[in-house]
């Protein structure tokens, strides 16, 4: 598939992605939140991390606050990615509160105002957003690639672990060379596990 044509296709598939979480009403997207992140504190993953780096959740997206939550009641560092515009790359800033040092930027994302960055070797589970899905790993995002460049890092060597609503799995996408797969996914619906690199295997 030409690059062209792949562009073409994730446009119209996010169009569409996008669509189908619009239709999700609160009520909906905030039971089905609850039941995936569940999914995410009972792995063995997330269990044995010490460090967690998770999303600040928009409106349309899995809701991470439990996970934060659930992270800091079991004692272990949570980090949110700060973007850096002009490197076109993800910092992960420790935090230790969903209302207070953060701030909302123009695409609408929250992020710490400062902080210094953790290692990337330290990072034990990273939970990963998207848009699209795939039953093999593969996901599609917004379409600026922070978190393939950041997955791709040679100093991370933790888990990568999708989150989503099961709405949002696609039978296929358009894979890139620089497009990095999960090693697992967590929806509403299940856990589901690609890589070698998890605790629990299938």
């Amino acid at each position: 598939m030409r690059m062209a044509d792949s562009d073409q296709n994730k446009t119209l598939i996010r169009r569409q992605l996008r669509e189908k979480l619009s239709h999700m009403t609160d009520v909906e997207r905030h039971a089905k939140s609850l039941t995936a992140c569940s999914f995410v504190v009972t792995s063995p993953e997330f269990q044995a991390a010490r460090v967690v780096m998770l999303y600040l959740s928009m409106p349309l997206e899995v809701d991470t606050s439990t996970l934060a939550l659930r992270a800091w009641q079991a004692g272990k560092s949570l980090v949110v990615p700060k973007v850096s515009w002009d490197q076109r790359r993800m910092l992960p800033i420790e935090i230790s509160s969903l209302t207070s040092g953060l701030t909302t930027t123009g695409q609408g994302m929250r992020e710490p105002l400062s902080g210094n960055p953790i290692p990337l070797d330290l990072i034990d589970l990273v939970i990963v957003p998207g848009l699209g899905f795939t039953e093999n790993g593969y996901r599609i995002g917004r379409g600026m690639g922070f978190y393939d460049r950041f997955l791709a890092q040679s100093e991370f060597i933790g888990v990568s672990c999708g989150l989503a609503f099961e709405e949002q799995l696609m039978p296929d996408l358009p894979v890139l060379d620089h497009d990095v797969p999960l090693s697992m996914l967590a929806t509403d619906k299940s856990i589901r596990r690609f890589a070698t690199n998890v605790i629990e295997q299938k």
